[in-house]
């Protein structure tokens, strides 16, 4: 089975690119940018990740993100993520980007998406893994800074495939950034959210994701099991649930397997993601292999998985339709169903 999962066709919707910043590249690009760590090794660094909630891990997150300084930056930051999501047959990414975080310690927007979008030009060309990016906005930060980014975005809109939220939830609903996802509507940007895992009022912001802002798909959302409307209207709309099982040992207990396999028997678009790899020890195929290990899954069980993603990725029908077609042939070839 851990073949077959490395074999699997794949497709990541949950990816946070400044969450790939490995150890050794941190201290490459330290180097080149004169910035002094707090690290004497890989090894010491890799010990600091110990993390027992959001915010924890949120501190440590944006603290890494100081060496990068320029497009090469970017650049080698999002090659590394997808050269090693190509390795594990990853066919298609959306990849979530920060600009805030950049652009509040004085890096121009401009550098940051013309690094990440050439590398994914590149990679495409070279790998054959296709990829978007996403531009998530901070919601500890005011709605008026994620307005003006949204503004400066506007440019570049050829590269970004939509908008989300991220960052620390606590005290910072949905529907504070009502009228921001509204004018990124109107852009043409597709909606997503996140609503992470055990956070106060968990419930409620899942409940305006849908009714308020009118979201394409829901980022973790786990929580959504606590309210069976809630279950219901995510059901009917056929929305997304993008899970990132190891993540979810980081900041909460355990990798909420049962509540992955109760929305799999509900037939929820469930997909399996690796969020911020780089912190948390695990790419796509190793959170994969989680799920599989604690849940016992069967091969067509994992085969759903990524149909989900496929389905629910914001490509166009005929490109979906093409993936979709090379995992059955997977699955078929190996005696499991795709359906």
């Amino acid at each position: 089975m851990h073949d077959f999962i490395a074999g699997l066709p794949k497709c990541e919707l949950h990816l946070h690119i400044e969450g790939t910043l490995e150890p050794e590249l941190r201290f490459e690009l330290a180097r080149r940018n004169g910035v002094e760590l707090p690290y004497a090794s890989v090894a010491e660094m890799r010990a600091s990740y110990e993390f027992d909630s959001l915010a924890s891990f949120l501190a440590v997150y944006y603290d890494g993100m100081g060496v990068l300084r320029t497009e090469p930056d970017f650049y080698e930051l999002a090659t590394a993520y997808l050269e090693k999501a190509a390795a594990q047959n990853v066919r298609y990414a959306e990849i979530f980007f920060d600009p805030q975080a950049h652009t509040g310690r004085g890096v121009p927007f401009d550098v940051v998406i013309r690094g990440l979008a050439r590398a994914i030009g590149d990679a495409e060309a070279r790998l054959g893994v296709r990829a978007q990016l996403i531009m998530c906005f901070l919601r500890d930060y005011q709605a008026e800074f994620a307005m003006a980014t949204l503004l400066e975005s506007l440019p570049y809109r050829q590269w970004i495939a939509g908008v989300g939220l991220d960052s620390d939830e606590r005290g910072n609903p949905p529907a504070k950034f009502a009228a921001v996802f509204e004018r990124a509507r109107r852009e043409g940007y597709r909606l997503t959210m996140h609503c992470d895992v055990d956070q106060p009022d968990t419930t409620e912001h899942i409940r305006q994701c849908l009714e308020l802002i009118g979201v394409d798909r829901i980022d973790h959302g786990v929580n959504a099991l606590e309210d069976q409307a809630l279950v219901d209207e995510i059901a009917r709309r056929g929305l997304g649930l993008t899970v990132c099982p190891i993540s979810n040992g980081f900041v909460v207990e355990g990798a909420k397997a049962a509540e992955i396999r109760r929305m799999l028997d509900l037939g929820l678009r469930v997909t399996i993601n690796s969020d911020d790899p780089a912190y948390f020890g695990g790419y796509v195929q190793e959170n994969l292999v989680r799920v599989y290990e604690e849940l016992d899954l069967t091969a067509e069980e994992l085969v759903r998985f990524e149909r989900n993603a496929f389905e629910i990725a914001w490509l166009p029908r005929a490109v979906k339709d093409g993936y979709l077609a090379e995992l059955e042939a997977y699955a078929a070839a190996r005696g499991a169903s795709a359906g």
